[in-house]
């Protein structure tokens, strides 16, 4: 049972258009704060778009999601699962970026995120674009190569862009195999879909023994039989999970960079994340969330909305059996 002091503050004490928004209406638990010890989930903000090779604005996608979480409320409606009553959750802030020097920016993520795992604490991610998932997983994965469950319109598996540039958020999970922080055989990548440049990305999946399951067959499946393979493939080692808001249509998610149509519905993205539970999730994130294109704000709550379901998953655990 999480201690008051990890309580999110209620609507019914403090109206929601009110106070200084933090993820959820946790507290704010910095890795300076004397409790940052006690923390078991960690929400994390990191405010980087510098790997965007289309439309920016993730680097603002933290502040939104935080603004718009203190719409969330204590209880998932649909399982009964209440997640700050089941570990101490808190907002551990924002890692700060150098936004002109790539390198740097990711030296310092995976800094902060050494600082949070030494802690014992599992980190749940708003980014930021998709590259922002590879120096957390340098992180998470320096004791061993990690399971990785991806929603996405795109692999991200590219070898490079634009004359040998290695890292842009289309490149993250390629870099990640090369550097061992994946098991790729543990790897599935669901809702991909879109034009395409060539095969290159779909050829190393092969290579590699990554699983990736395009859109079509996930809506001839359906979520539950889709995600319960999913499940069989990370098995019950280590597991990060990644979630493009692309993954989504844009007709329910269109404040993101790189939109592709044809895909799930608000509902589904929830109903994929909510079929998480039982596995072993040591890291999550939430990725490209662009609020210059989100005038009415629905990208980010949605994308909130998820990253409630995927704490759900984590508070539970995995599967015993």
């Amino acid at each position: 049972m999480a201690e008051r002091f990890f309580q999110p503050v209620s609507g019914l004490e403090l109206p929601r258009f009110a106070g200084v928004p933090t993820f959820m209406r946790l507290p704010l638990v910095p890795p300076e704060h004397e409790r940052f010890q006690e923390v078991e989930v960690g929400l994390i903000g990191v405010p980087w778009d510098a790997g965007t090779t289309n439309r920016p604005g993730p680097r603002h996608g933290p502040r939104q999601l935080r603004d718009l979480s203190t719409m969330i409320r204590a209880e998932n409606g649909a399982t009964g699962v209440r997640p700050f009553e089941a570990a101490n959750c808190a907002d551990l802030g924002d890692v700060g970026p150098n936004p002109a020097d790539i390198e740097d920016s990711m030296a310092r993520i995976t800094a902060f995120y050494q600082r949070v795992t030494a802690a014992g604490i599992r980190p749940l991610t708003a980014g930021g674009d998709h590259l922002v998932s590879l120096p957390i997983l340098r992180a998470l994965a320096a004791d061993g190569p990690l399971g990785m469950l991806h929603f996405d319109s795109h692999t991200d598996l590219f070898h490079s862009y634009f004359n040998g540039m290695m890292y842009t958020h289309g490149t993250p999970f390629r870099r990640a195999v090369e550097e061992g922080l994946l098991d790729p055989k543990r790897v599935v990548q669901i809702g991909i879909r879109g034009t395409a440049y060539d095969t290159e990305d779909r050829d190393f999946a092969r290579a590699e023994g990554i699983k990736v399951i395009e859109i079509e067959e996930l809506f001839a499946r359906g979520a539950g039989d889709v995600m319960a393979e999913a499940r069989d493939i990370v098995g019950a080692g280590r597991t990060y999970v990644s979630y493009d808001i692309d993954f989504v249509d844009p007709a329910f998610a269109p404040g993101t960079g790189t939109p592709e149509v044809g895909g799930p519905t608000s509902f589904q993205a929830l109903q994929v994340a909510r079929e998480l539970s039982g596995v072993d999730i040591v890291g999550a994130d939430l990725v490209e969330v662009s609020p210059p294109f989100d005038q009415t704000g629905g990208t980010a709550f949605l994308g909130v909305s998820i990253m409630f379901e995927m704490l759900c998953a984590m508070v539970q655990g995995p599967n015993q059996g």
